[in-house]
């Protein structure tokens, strides 16, 4: 974990030198704090010399009013001194930690968009989200303050240490004695804190986890009256999380109450035979005081380290979690000679495939065919006979367990993975908005399209004139989901978006499921112009989306059992028959005056 959190630090390594200028500066101004005390006490009330490095303000011959004035200079300087290093470290300390973050969400959230969509299948969304936020958070609250603290903590005792041993090794000894057993419990306790961290950190997710399903689903929450059981759900999950951190908060409660009792025995002892030192003419006054603080101030970083547990802790099962994901590897594997895809022509072939999502379970197995440039291809069959996951194939979001697929006479895994997908346009049976303009969202497709084209690609669309009925036009904001938009406004926007982007290749997932006459209308007169010229793969149980297609490839557990145009199906009376004869006779009608309108076009 060091070298990785060494790699998060090395950008910022001119500001950690300023810090560390700061930090010499801050730990010298502690150390000597104590000293003008010792120069009342010792040299003003008591005639003792200065010490020498604290005479040559005064002079060599000094009188006591001398003396007093250094040590008055001497207590503001330190003062001054220290306030002004402590400011330079805490600015640059949070400079650090806040751009520390910036960079682990950007690595993270980088590296998610990377992983293939194997790693999504397997992984809850909220211990992500938590991940980017609170994880973080937690180890910039670290990088911010307890990371300078600790290091200014544990340098000061070095240097106190140093200083007592100089002025009595013995009484230091004395000083010391209980120190060992204070760091000992502290090191036994940090285990157990880390874990029980690392438990409420898990549970919290869980909540996140809860709470996101919950507000993504809020119109099935409330569709079947089910607030209650989210509710219990969230309850559940809360009260375990709450348990989980009453527990956390015991045991590092234990570390407050018996640091304080061993660091009152030490002081206690220090008093004692310092007092005992001092009154037979051993020590001086001045030199009690300073042990006395110097004992304090190092007994507090003690304290503090034990009580800053949690930060420790936090901090340390934060970065494990990111770990987690950064060494996540579920990445399509890239090809060393990958090159850019500028144009598809079109044409593709699936060359004996077999895919599972569990490699001892294929969902589609030694699926073979060819589409030409431009045709238009219909997928059919029984929910669950693979239709999605074959399309899922073609721009890689999973890769064949055996088999390939072919673009243009090459593997496309011998293509980038960017400039593939680039070749691609997706109308899914459910579009998704983004919380933007209208347009942004048209042009999510072609992010540097535009306003004509933008505006062209909606024309085409059929959605400029209900756009243009908004209140803002173009620039009306979309709530998130687009659940303030129609269904059919949604699927004529995510057509849009796909003409937009001019892609050669064309995946068409159930686009006019759940739309009403009008709206399907609609959305098929805008299909049929993103359609021209395109090679287009179109999953349906309509017979108005397929029945014009070029070929229709029928599907059932897993492979291609028909294959052939509308009319040569209907003619083998097989599986693509039976599922027109379960359509009710007013979808069968709807069928047929969409085929006349297409027709008409």
């Amino acid at each position: 974990m060091i070298p990785f959190a060494l790699r998060l630090v090395r950008p910022y390594w001119r500001w950690l030198l300023i810090v560390a200028v700061a930090m010499v500066v801050d730990i010298a101004m502690g150390l000597a704090s104590p000293w003008p005390l010792k120069i009342v006490l010792d040299s003003v009330f008591d005639s003792k010399p200065m010490p020498s490095a604290f005479a040559w303000p005064a002079g060599e011959h000094s009188d006591r009013l001398a003396r007093l004035n250094v040590a008055v200079m001497l207590t503001v300087a330190i003062a001054l001194l220290q306030a002004a290093s402590s400011y330079v470290n805490a600015y640059f300390t949070v400079s650090i930690g806040q751009w520390i973050a910036h960079d682990l969400r950007h690595s993270v959230y980088g590296h998610l968009q990377r992983l293939s969509m194997a790693y999504y299948d397997k992984q809850q969304v909220g211990p992500l989200i938590s991940t980017i936020t609170d994880d973080i958070n937690a180890v910039q609250d670290f990088a911010s303050t307890s990371m300078l603290d600790l290091l200014i903590d544990g340098l000061t005792i070095v240097g106190m240490l140093a200083v007592m041993f100089t002025l009595n090794w013995r009484f230091t000894l004395v000083a010391l004695a209980m120190t060992p057993l204070v760091v000992i419990f502290a090191i036994r306790m940090r285990s157990v804190v880390k874990e029980a961290t690392r438990d409420v950190r898990r549970r919290q997710s869980e909540i996140v986890s809860i709470v996101q399903e919950g507000l993504a689903s809020i119109r099935v929450v409330k569709a079947f009256a089910q607030g209650a059981f989210e509710r219990q759900r969230l309850d559940a999950k809360s009260v375990e999380s709450v348990e989980a951190a009453l527990y956390a908060r015991r045991v590092r409660s234990l570390l407050g109450p018996v640091v304080t009792g061993l660091v009152a025995i030490g002081t206690a002892a220090v008093l004692w035979f310092g007092a005992r030192l001092v009154l037979d003419g051993a020590m001086t006054a001045g030199a009690l005081i300073v042990f006395l603080t110097y004992l304090g101030k190092m007994f507090r970083p003690i304290q503090d380290v034990a009580r800053a547990s949690t930060n420790i802790a936090q901090a340390s099962v934060g970065l494990e979690r990111i770990r987690a994901v950064l060494d996540a590897d579920e990445r399509l594997p890239r090809a060393p000679n990958a090159r850019a895809l500028t144009r598809a022509e079109g044409r593709v072939e699936f060359r004996g495939v077999t895919f599972g999502y569990d490699p001892d379970r294929p969902v589609l197995t030694d699926i073979s065919f060819v589409v030409e440039p431009g045709q238009l291809v219909g997928l059919v069959g029984p929910s669950g006979s693979g239709k999605s996951t074959l399309v899922s194939l073609i721009p890689r979001f999973y890769d064949p367990n055996a088999g390939a697929v072919i673009l243009d006479g090459s593997d496309v895994r011998d293509f980038t993975i960017r400039s593939l997908r680039r070749q691609i346009a997706f109308v899914l049976q459910d579009t998704q908005l983004f919380h933007a303009p209208i347009w942004q969202n048209i042009a999510y497709g072609q992010p540097d399209a535009t306003r004509a084209a933008i505006i062209s690609a909606a024309e085409l669309a059929q959605a400029h004139e209900f756009i243009e009925a908004l209140p803002d036009g173009y620039d009306t904001m979309v709530g998130q989901g687009g659940l303030t938009l129609s269904g059919g406004q949604r699927q004529r926007l995510g057509i849009a978006r796909a003409m937009v982007r001019d892609a050669a290749i064309l995946i068409l997932d159930e686009p006019s499921s759940g739309l009403d006459a009008e709206s399907e209308r609609l959305v098929f007169e805008g299909l049929d112009r993103l359609l021209s010229g395109k090679t287009t793969f179109v999953i349906s149980h309509r017979m108005a989306t397929i029945r014009n297609a070029d070929v229709i490839l029928v599907l059932d557990q897993g492979r291609i059992v028909e294959r052939g145009t509308h009319d040569e199906l209907l003619a083998q009376n097989g599986l693509y028959s039976r599922l027109q004869q379960l359509q009710r006779p007013e979808e069968v009608q709807t069928a047929e005056s969409l085929k006349g309108s297409g027709e008409e076009q």
